[in-house]
């Protein structure tokens, strides 16, 4: 059965045995000044410190990667402000969990108490569940604090989500988390030491991740078997088999790494592209799912300025479908390159996103008599393919003059090629065929 946790003022932040503690929950900051990081909302003068410190309490959403200090923030606000504070879980609770809480936060306003409700995975839980807050934010029994590694604009309905202010927390920077580090072996392990190498080891394995940074300190410590200890890169090879770089396939992190890519390749930046393929890869990432966006690349961003782009995607694809790993992540890595250095054109994207437009607001215009496919004879005597110039037998295989829209549309201009590749000759042949056009006109009207 789901619980939900209440914490009073004795039991906030410590336990009876504190021994028996992990090392990430013995350092939990007890008061803004020691939390690291997040300098942007707890800096001198910044939206959420001035409001913690002033006790304008507000209901909001914590947003950012795991291990930042949402719960920790979340639970300072409470005790600033002498509130009751009650965490409940998304991934755990239901609406009869949600009552309860609701039920204690009533209670607690009786005895003029206010309650800080922590709803840890917000995203976690479906739209009725999110509305249940609803009113009960309105009316002041609780504040509400919501904490997400997901976009709330995405995860958070939005009648929730007008109700609360939104705090994005970022990662932690690798010296921020060194200086904790040594701070946290001053505190709980003095004459233990660590080498340079070994400090910027660790921080790159927890990626800006506070509480797995203290995790893996505390893992390397056991791992070394002593008391007055120095920690170096010979424990990191062990530290490394048990821990994976942080990335979530379906979160937020995830479509941010994919934009950073696809947005290199668009900005003809080879090197960058290379790394955010990379940086995917080691997270966990289907390379296929990877080949299948660089096909999209290829028609989005390149299109007829190098036609080849989409057939080098095209074959990435089924390289790593037939020889899987690593011979196929080569290979995608090689249509990643070829399509951040080939020439950039939208102009198809561009011209058929125009088409599209154009024909949701024109209607079911009939296709013309002379356009039409007479295949029988009832057809023809219909009208079908009456006066239809077949294009191989005109001067330069082409009818100049013809027009091939619906009647009651006057021609449209969609596709404007680039001068940048093969776009450039296509232009140039365009063009050609638009003044024999005009020259077909002029001896029309003449």
């Amino acid at each position: 059965m789901a619980t939900f946790h209440v914490s009073s003022d004795s039991d906030l932040f410590a336990l009876e045995n504190q021994d028996l503690e992990p090392l990430a929950a013995r350092m939990r900051p007890e008061s803004l000044a020691d939390v690291v990081g997040q300098e942007h909302l707890l800096g001198p003068d910044q939206p959420l410190r001035r409001a913690i410190e002033s006790g304008s309490l507000h209901s909001f959403v914590l947003w950012g990667p795991p291990g930042v200090g949402k719960t920790t923030l979340a639970r300072l606000v409470s005790s600033h402000n002498d509130a009751l504070f009650i965490q409940i879980s998304a991934v755990l609770a239901g609406i009869k969990e949600i009552r309860a809480a609701i039920d204690q936060a009533r209670q607690a306003a009786v005895g003029g108490r206010r309650t800080v409700l922590f709803v840890d995975e917000v995203h976690r839980f479906n739209k009725s569940q999110q509305d249940a807050f609803l009113p009960h934010i309105e009316d002041g029994t609780i504040v509400f604090i919501g904490a997400t590694t997901e976009n709330p604009s995405f995860e958070v309905n939005s009648a929730l989500l007008s109700r609360l202010r939104v705090y994005h927390l970022r990662a932690v920077s690798s010296e921020t988390l060194q200086s904790l580090l040594l701070r946290t072996l001053e505190r709980h392990y003095p004459g233990t030491t660590m080498t340079e190498a070994f400090a910027n080891g660790l921080t790159a394995l927890a990626d800006g991740d506070v509480r797995q940074s203290l995790n893996l300190l505390e893992l390397a410590i056991d791992l070394a078997a002593g008391d007055a200890v120095q920690l170096n890169e010979s424990l990191l090879k062990d530290l490394v088999e048990t821990n994976a770089r942080r990335f979530d396939k379906g979160g937020d992190e995830f479509y941010q790494q994919i934009s950073a890519l696809h947005k290199s390749v668009r900005g003809s930046d080879p090197d960058a592209a290379l790394y955010w393929y990379a940086r995917m890869l080691d997270g966990g990432c289907d390379p296929l799912y990877i080949a299948r966006r660089c096909i999209r690349m290829a028609s989005e961003d390149i299109g007829l300025a190098d036609p080849r782009a989409l057939q080098l995607a095209l074959d990435a694809v089924a390289v790593h479908e037939r020889l899987g790993s690593p011979e196929g992540e080569l290979a995608i890595a090689q249509a990643v390159v070829y399509l951040a250095c080939a020439a950039k054109s939208n102009a198809v994207y561009t011209a058929f996103n125009a088409a599209t437009q154009a024909v949701q607001h024109s209607g079911s215009a009939p296709v013309p008599l002379h356009l039409r496919n007479a295949s029988t004879g009832l057809l023809k005597e219909a009208g079908y393919g009456d006066g239809y110039r077949y294009a191989h037998d005109e001067p330069h295989g082409f009818a100049a003059g013809e027009n091939y829209f619906p009647e009651e549309i006057k021609p449209i201009r969609f596709y404007e090629p680039t001068d940048r590749g093969l776009e450039r000759n296509i232009k140039e042949k365009l063009e050609q065929l638009r003044e024999l056009n005009r020259q077909a006109a002029s001896e029309g009207d003449a």
